[in-house]
């Protein structure tokens, strides 16, 4: 299952108009010709199929209006950006098809995925073949710690940098004593209950209840029913994907009188539950009603090539196309180790308020985080699903608080 997204032809159209009005078509002519044969070309993959597929169409739709945007702008190096676009279901098959858009297709670089377990195995790819790999949607620690490396960029902020948003806000909006675990059993979830845990010890919360959650899970009664008599203060959901929908769902419908909390969600997972279903304070990565020119440039192109607004997803992989945009113009070369410098030295705004830049030491993007809480009245439509109700660290906190620590989450990166 693969697309091509590019806007060549119109790319092309606006370079060649600009040679002939310029009245230097034999000047201009080979430079068309080269570009017309060397698109820049980023392999991007995605899960289309599956529990977390809801994200996948989102991030898609994003990479080709970005691209689109790069390439009316006048390219990357003059050059055109093309996206290759594949299925991600798995980590075997991510391998085989991050593998084959090197061997292949001969990308220049690589971006994408939204599971972890995906992510992990194509970082290796990226690692093996010297390509500059931008995740975009996958959490775990590990990614950016013990499993790090030179080539891999992490614009999806980690598990440790969501949870102890949630943290921060929970602390200060009341003292819970006892705590409840559901957790995804894969690797996402395994990673965000390690560092919930983590956090909450610290807090002197005690765990009085876990439980393991197979991914694509039906039916979560048992597990409500469990939770609904221990009678933890707080209900902690570390369930990824469309599970997390299907498990609010049915929440709502036992009328549990529980408090739910979340590390991570997407907004797409509240929208497919809606107003009704969705509830608790969750961490976002970011949110598209955010007042400033960026988020507003974003969605309001976004909503008028798409007919619906764009949600978090969408955000990480249209800001890491013009991430690596910037760095690859920045380095003046598509060589991926002069790309990783450039990588390391850009900043950026991203519709964050703040001045975002690529941590060297794990390449884990330093950004704030939004605790964000379920919009039960004056919706303007049903995309209106969320009130911002915190943001961490705040403007005058450095943005590493919330980041993993080097005794946290080591990265042994080695550079070439």
């Amino acid at each position: 299952m693969k697309k091509r997204e590019i806007s060549r032809r119109q790319f092309l159209k606006t370079t060649c108009g600009l040679a002939v009005a310029a009245g230097a078509s034999q000047i201009f002519a080979p430079a068309i010709l080269k570009a017309q044969k060397q698109p820049i070309k980023v392999g991007h993959l995605v899960p289309l199929t599956g529990f977390l597929s809801p994200m996948g169409d989102y991030a898609t739709k994003a990479g080709k209006l970005a691209a689109e945007e790069i390439n009316a702008a006048g390219g990357v190096l003059g050059r055109p950006i093309e996206t290759i676009v594949d299925d991600e279901t798995n980590p075997g098959v991510a391998v085989q098809k991050a593998t084959k858009m090197i061997q292949q297709d001969k990308v220049d670089f690589l971006i994408g995925t939204v599971s972890s377990a995906v992510c992990l195995a194509v970082m290796e790819v990226a690692e093996r073949y010297q390509k500059v790999f931008i995740n975009t949607g996958s959490n775990s620690d590990e990614i950016r710690g013990r499993k790090c490396n030179y080539y891999t960029f992490c614009t999806e902020a980690s598990n440790t940098q969501y949870v102890k948003a949630i943290g921060r806000y929970l602390v200060k909006s009341k003292s819970y004593k006892t705590f409840y675990i559901l957790t995804s059993d894969y690797a996402f979830g395994h990673d965000l209950t390690r560092v919930t845990r983590r956090l909450l010890n610290e807090l002197g919360v005690k765990e009085i209840g876990h439980d393991l959650i197979p991914t694509g899970t039906a039916d979560y009664s048992s597990y409500i029913l469990k939770v609904r008599n221990a009678k933890p203060e707080i209900l902690f959901c570390n369930v990824a994907g469309g599970d997390q929908t299907t498990f609010l769902k049915q929440y709502s419908e036992f009328g549990v009188d529980i408090p739910v909390a979340g590390g991570v969600t997407d907004t797409v997972l509240m929208w497919n539950a809606g107003k009704e279903a969705a509830q608790g304070v969750w961490t976002i990565i970011w949110w598209g009603d955010l007042d400033n020119e960026y988020t507003r440039n974003f969605s309001t192109k976004y909503r008028q090539k798409y007919g619906l607004p764009p949600e978090n997803q969408a955000w990480g992989d249209y800001t890491s196309l013009k991430a690596l945009a910037k760095a690859v113009n920045l380095a003046g070369t598509t060589d991926s180790k002069k790309v990783v410098g450039a990588m390391e030295k850009i900043k950026f705004d991203a519709g964050k308020g703040r001045e975002l830049y690529y941590r060297p030491y794990d390449h884990q993007l330093m950004q704030p985080m939004y605790v964000v809480s379920i919009k039960k009245t004056g919706n303007k439509d049903k995309w209106d699903i969320f009130n911002v109700v915190g943001v961490v660290p705040s403007k005058d906190e450095n943005l590493e608080v919330i980041a993993p620590t080097k005794e946290e989450n080591a990265c042994d990166m080695k550079r070439p």
